[in-house]
């Protein structure tokens, strides 16, 4: 018993060393192979120091949000998939090729501080951790749960299918570790049948979840003793009058200046779609937190895109991705042109 305890142990203890070995390689090959590349390029900022961001961040908030579109990719395939249909290694993959694009291009910019790659790759190595997890699972004890299944989908194919869209869409402006995973447990149990596939969902479902709920509680606790991030940024607009502004949703006007209109505006998916509201009524952006420029992702199914760093196909559609990085002072033509045509704005990334 002893020896096959150690034998055990020992296995564990390698499989944690390949594990390790695997996670460090992507780390190791943006380090090496994905340096920024050109020199800063200066900016005089119309607004004063103290509502400025750092410009490179609108390139390097991307991986996170990569992670975000990857749960809505997941949650598309398995609208009607299965969860074995999803491309794990294709969103581990995105996320470190996008990111290696990404830092090449951010020398212009301020370059990958690191202060920023510690935040980046914590994240990434915990992202490729958590999808290798799943893909193990998935694609062997899943797998033969769905061939015992047959083609018929269980309650909890469903169920788990619409939670993980609401995941998705709650991530778009609030962070993972506030969501409800003890309610999203509760909902399994109570909607389960008595069928194998039901069962098996019950309990791997349950037991990520549990996971995830023990996990968000540490990084609550983390967070909470961390100053936090400004929720809200500075930005002057011209082409609209304040009063026409300050009628638009959580935006604060602040002073007409004479390159435009100084405003107040939340951050995330609201600022998104607060730019293109603007952009639609004739508003044209002169700065953003003191930058000049300003990455923002589109979806379309052209291979290509004018202005594209990084491109990727998206899962559970039939498009393609596209990070773009252009001068804030075009940001409002680009989105109005995209009017009537097969390009989709996905998000605007600030700073």
């Amino acid at each position: 018993m002893r020896r096959l305890l150690a034998a055990a142990l020992a296995l564990v203890a390698t499989l944690a060393g390949l594990l390790a070995a695997l996670v460090a390689v992507p780390v190791g090959y943006v380090e090496l192979a994905c340096r920024p590349q050109g020199a800063a390029v200066p900016y005089a900022a119309i607004l004063p120091p103290e509502h400025h961001r750092p410009e490179g961040r609108t390139l390097l908030t991307y991986p996170e949000w990569h992670i975000v579109h990857a749960y809505a990719d997941y949650a598309a395939v398995i609208r009607t998939d299965d969860p074995h249909d999803y491309g794990y290694v294709a969103g581990i993959a995105g996320f470190w090729g996008s990111l290696c694009d990404l830092s090449r291009a951010s020398g212009p910019h301020g370059g990958f501080p690191g202060a920023f790659k510690s935040t980046v790759y914590t994240i990434g190595v915990s992202f490729t951790v958590e999808l290798l997890a799943k893909a193990a699972y998935e694609e062997t004890l899943g797998r033969i749960a769905v061939a015992i299944r047959g083609a018929d989908r269980a309650p909890l194919d469903d169920l788990s299918a619409t939670q993980a869209a609401a995941y998705a869409a709650f991530l778009r402006q609030v962070p993972w570790y506030r969501w409800d995973f003890a309610t999203d447990a509760a909902a399994l149990d109570a909607a389960a049948t008595d069928t194998f596939r039901d069962t098996e969902r019950r309990a791997a479902l349950g037991a990520e979840y549990g996971i995830k709920a023990a996990y968000a509680q540490v990084i609550g606790a983390a967070v909470a003793v961390m100053p936090p991030d400004a929720l809200r940024l500075r930005m002057i607009v011209r082409g609209l009058d304040a009063t026409t502004l300050s009628g638009l949703p959580e935006v604060t006007v602040i002073r007409t200046r004479p390159e435009g209109v100084e405003i107040d505006t939340p951050r995330y998916a609201a600022l998104t779609m607060l730019l293109q509201q603007m952009a639609a009524e004739g508003g044209d952006f002169v700065e953003i937190a003191g930058n000049d420029d300003i990455l923002m992702t589109v979806t379309t199914d052209a291979e290509e895109a004018e202005g594209a760093l990084s491109s990727m196909t998206r899962q559970g559609s039939r498009d393609r991705r596209h990070l773009i990085l252009l001068p804030v002072t075009a940001l409002a033509q680009r989105l109005r042109d995209m009017d009537g045509t097969n390009v989709t704005l996905e998000h605007i990334h600030d700073y």
